[in-house]
């Protein structure tokens, strides 16, 4: 287990990555490494009119043996924290503690995966995508993500890339209100759960794990589902709820 430390970071780069998020790269001020496992989270304190407050976001980087981390923010009206993240610039300092969490998977973990994500839920899984490759793993990984319209699908263009170019993952994407030319998927993710699953396993020719980030509403909706309508082990379905 990584011991979570505190240490000060440096936004360095920020971008918008969807009409309401945000993607910040922050770094070490010390120079040192911040070491942590696929899936993790990391607490920033931030100081705020009414004082300073303490948000955890899931890290949305794979561990390169780095000072720096990566994260994905929703800005949420009326929501200190992510106003906070979304106003600040390059060059800012904060403090951070982490990492934490034990919503993880190893890099080298070569068991397949199915990972089923609703909005800024995709953070863990573009690490664990990111650290499994890195690491040769093998692992077949295939994400089905769902958000409310296309502009929504968070990092789009890079996994898509990373899809291309390796046969074990597959990257669908499913819209709740999508536009009528959009031809993917439509629905809720939990729709496309059992068809994802079955193809996953008869790819990989082994049972998956199943890994579900999100808000709790739909956390609990495919846990339910792959515990007891699809019969998934439950040492083999893994959560984390952002509510």
């Amino acid at each position: 287990m990584i011991a979570s430390t505190a240490f000060d970071v440096r936004l360095a780069r920020a971008r918008s990555i969807a009409p309401a998020v945000r993607h910040l790269v922050f770094e070490r001020t010390d120079g040192g490494v911040f070491d942590f496992a696929p899936g993790q989270w990391v607490n920033l304190l931030m100081p705020t009119p009414g004082g300073e407050i303490k948000r955890s976001y899931s890290i949305a980087s794979a561990p390169e043996g780095t000072g720096s981390f990566e994260l994905a923010v929703t800005r949420v009206e009326g929501g200190p924290g992510s106003s906070y993240l979304h106003a600040i610039e390059p060059g800012a300092t904060l403090r951070a503690v982490g990492p934490q969490g034990l919503f993880t998977r190893e890099a080298s973990d070569a068991a397949p995966a199915l990972f089923v994500a609703t909005g800024t839920g995709i953070a863990p899984f573009r690490s664990m995508l990111r650290a499994g490759i890195a690491a040769r793993s093998g692992a077949v990984m295939w994400i089905v993500f769902g958000v409310r319209f296309e502009e929504d699908i968070l990092y789009r263009d890079e996994i898509e890339a990373i899809a291309r170019e390796n046969p074990n993952v597959r990257f669908e994407v499913t819209l709740s209100r999508g536009a009528e030319g959009w031809a993917g998927r439509r629905g809720h993710v939990q729709a496309h759960v059992p068809e994802m699953l079955a193809g996953l396993a008869e790819k990989a020719g082994a049972a998956p794990h199943v890994y579900i980030c999100g808000l709790d509403r739909m956390v609990s909706a495919v846990k339910e589902l792959c515990r007891k309508e699809l019969g998934v082990d439950r040492k083999r379905v893994h959560v984390e709820r952002y509510d």
